[in-house]
């Protein structure tokens, strides 16, 4: 895999897209996996999986396997810029308000779902 500096289309991809963009504010702090990310986002987790390829492909995030689920969360060395594009370009606050409760109340119940939570991703 190419890192981020290495190969601008793929990153430009990667933030190319309003999905995109929800999935990776979610997990610039908090590891999730793809079944938290579908609750959180309404959608299927086909198309979540889809989306989250993309910026793998990219070289934004970090993994960890844990039984049978895999958590993502943004690479460190990433945060900060994904930051500063954040506050650098306007953003639909009250998607992301939406999307940070719902991510909020999704991990208040992980110990109870069927997601045992990552162990080395820790926030």
């Amino acid at each position: 895999m190419l890192p981020v500096t290495e190969n601008i289309v793929h990153f430009s991809r990667a933030l190319a897209d309003p999905t995109r963009w929800r999935i990776i504010r979610l997990v610039l702090v908090e590891a999730l996996c793809v079944c938290e990310l579908a609750d959180v986002l309404g959608m299927p987790q086909s198309s979540v999986s889809s989306h989250v390829q993309v910026i793998r492909k990219a070289g934004l995030l970090e993994s960890e396997k844990c039984e049978k689920w895999t958590y993502f969360r943004i690479e460190p060395k990433y945060r900060e810029l994904i930051g500063t594009l954040e506050k650098f370009f306007e953003s639909d606050a009250a998607v992301f308000k939406t999307d940070a409760a719902r991510s909020l109340a999704r991990l208040a119940i992980r110990e109870s779902s069927c997601c045992p939570g990552p162990k080395s991703l820790k926030s």
